[in-house]
Order: structure tokens, then sequence, then C-alpha cells
């Protein structure tokens, strides 16, 4: 009796079979991670003009995108240096830009600035600390990061002065609630 080799598949076939599992690596490697989970602003939001402005909170005013989004920053990040890369990214986007971040409201023109990250966009930083915006925080005014301890350390609402924020500060008016977590130090700066 002849033993035939098993057959070989199509090459199409395995084409598909592998763009398939990549897909699927893809997917699992942008989603969870977090205890914080998923929100309207799990991208970047990328423009040529960003203009950081302030917000007033119950305890400080507090950096804001051009649109209200709430601006954080992140402990374990060292001055102009990102570690927020993976699924991190996709619950705490970057404020990104392409061109020259703007100054507005209480913001201090001399404190911003921009790093360029891993993939090659440009983060805006303020007082040399990297910005990001929450992905729960789906409305204007909502500061519902703050005092989170995500991806191994805490994120804070930024004040005007560049300083965080590290109470359970809120914007004046808005029924948002903040974290329970609060506590500060380690700041890396």
């Amino acid at each position: 009796m002849e033993t035939r080799p098993l057959a070989r598949i199509a090459r199409p076939v395995r084409v598909g079979v592998l763009l398939s599992a990549a897909a699927l690596l893809a997917a699992a490697c942008s989603s969870g991670g977090s205890s914080a989970g998923g929100g309207a602003k799990s991208t970047p939001a990328t423009s040529s003009k960003v203009t950081i402005t302030t917000a007033k909170g119950s305890s400080a005013d507090f950096l804001t995108d051009g649109a209200g989004d709430a601006l954080y920053l992140w402990v374990v990040d060292r001055k102009n240096t990102s570690t927020c890369f993976g699924s991190c990214v996709a619950y705490w986007p970057p404020l990104t830009t392409t061109g020259a971040p703007v100054a507005a409201g209480h913001v201090a023109a001399a404190e911003l600035g921009t790093i360029t990250r891993t993939d090659g966009s440009k983060q805006v930083t303020y007082a040399g600390h990297p910005l990001y915006r929450f992905a729960k925080d789906t409305a204007p005014g909502q500061t519902s990061g703050q005092g989170l301890d995500d991806f191994g350390g805490q994120w804070w609402l930024v004040a005007a002065s560049g300083r965080p924020i590290t109470g359970n500060d809120h914007a004046v008016g808005s029924s948002a609630a903040s974290s329970s977590h609060a506590g500060g130090g380690g700041y890396g700066y």
C-alpha cells in the first residue's frame, strides 16, 4: 500500500486563515486589560490645531481640550515621556496634534509642548506631562477618570498650574461623580 502525503491546503485558503488569525490577534490585543472599561473616545483624536483651555473644578481649574473634554496625566509617565501604549491607549487616548497646541483660558502657553510617540504621532504635553482623555468621559465636563488607579498608576486631572489635582475633583455644575480613589505621590518628576 502506498502512503500519500496529506493534501496541501490551497494557497488562497492559507492566506485567508492567516488574515483571519491576524485580525483576531489584533482585536484581542486592543481590548480589555483595564478595570476602567471602554467608551466612546477609544481612539486618539488628532487635529492640526489643538486648543488647551480650562474648566472650573470644585477645588481648582483643570485642563480641557477645546471641546471641553477633561485632560489627565498619568503618574507612571516621566517628564516628556509617555508610557501608555497598547490596551492603555484604548482607555486613555493620548491627546495628539499635527500642529502646535494653542493656549486659551488660564493655560500658560509656555507650558504647552509636544512629544513624539513610538507610532510617530505628536502627543500634547503641559508642564512636561503627556496629556490624555478618558474613554468613559463621553460628554464635556465629565471627570470620571479622576483618581482612577488603572494600568499600574493613578490618573489625575491637571491644574492650570501644571500640577496634578489629587482630590476627588469634578467640574462645577457637572453631575459626573469622581472616582473614590484618592491619594498621590510618585509623579516621577
